[in-house]
């Protein structure tokens, strides 16, 4: 007759050191030990855990399944009598060794009809009622207490390990030389705890986002058709040809201008590459691009900041 152990958690970060020290003070001999993966949701229903099931599948007539506490392997009323049903069908026994159910036979059947006791199937019920009652009442009143504190200002969380008032301090020892690790000794705290009460200190600290300016928003400009012509028949950086592609045609008259959004930057550069426009680098000067042109500069320099 073998003995068969299950534990589980419901987070991570939770450990199964109190199920340990349960199950090894009740000196269950020679134990096969059926553990769920750390976090296995405890809203799932016992018979679909993988672990659990393992266990019923090595299991034979006769075994004894060993659990710190009833609310490791159930949650809800109905989970118990399921389990309860099953462990009877594979003539399996169930020992709990800790809480409310640690003093029953929950599989303590009527001798002729073979079903649960009548007794036995109430005490199940009417625990169970009381365990989800209790876990009910916990959320409802921690509900209610976060809501009272945030009400009062409160943020809620975790509390600074260095106190506010020991924050100057801790920066200005920092400062003079201090190492992290004496810092966290003498206020007894983490070092993690004195690395954010000084982490704009550090020599690898990067700006915050609060430090990073505001990215350049587009600025829609009227480009006078002919400056637009021009441009599309020179080499332009990727960045001044989209914008370029991009531009509404807006007609005017005879001709059109090009309403062009994109930052100021490109602005500025789509401005130089028309230059020759002016009539610079020796190119005699069309009067008409030249006017074009200007008009453009004008539009542009009305959005450049003066100094």
């Amino acid at each position: 007759m073998a003995n068969l152990v299950y534990k589980r958690v419901s987070t991570d970060q939770q450990s199964t050191a109190r199920q340990n020290l349960v199950l090894d003070e009740a000196g269950i001999e020679d134990p096969i030990v059926f553990e769920e993966e750390a976090g296995t949701s405890s809203r799932l229903h016992p018979l679909q855990r993988p672990k659990f099931g393992e266990l019923l599948k090595y299991a034979r007539p006769g075994d004894t399944v060993h659990i710190s506490e009833m609310f490791r392997l159930v949650r809800g009323n109905q989970h118990i009598l399921d389990v309860l049903d099953v462990l009877h069908r594979d003539r399996l026994a169930l020992r709990i060794h800790d809480g409310a159910f640690s003093a029953m036979d929950l599989t303590a059947r009527h001798p002729r009809t073979g079903e649960l006791l009548s007794t036995v199937k109430f005490m199940v019920q009417t625990l169970a009622a009381a365990g989800e009652l209790q876990r009910d009442l916990q959320r409802e009143l921690t509900y209610d207490g976060l809501r009272a504190a945030e009400a009062k200002g409160s943020k809620g969380g975790r509390r600074p390990a260095v106190a506010a008032a020991k924050t100057a301090e801790v920066r200005t020892a920092y400062l003079e030389g201090r190492s992290i690790a004496a810092l966290a000794r003498e206020h007894r705290v983490s070092r993690g705890a004195i690395r954010t009460a000084v982490a704009d200190l550090l020599p690898d600290h990067t700006a915050s986002k609060e430090d990073v300016p505001a990215p350049e928003l587009p600025v829609t400009l009227d480009m006078p058709g002919k400056v637009a012509d021009y441009l599309r028949t020179t080499e332009l950086e990727p960045a001044e040809r989209a914008a370029l592609d991009q531009g509404v045609a807006v007609r005017r008259g005879q001709g059109y201008t090009l309403r062009v959004s994109a930052v100021l930057a490109v602005h500025r550069q789509l401005l130089a590459r028309c230059q020759p426009l002016d009539g610079s680098q020796g190119v005699p000067a069309v009067p008409a691009q030249r006017k074009a042109r200007r008009e453009y500069e004008n539009r542009v320099s009305t959005l450049t900041p003066k100094p």
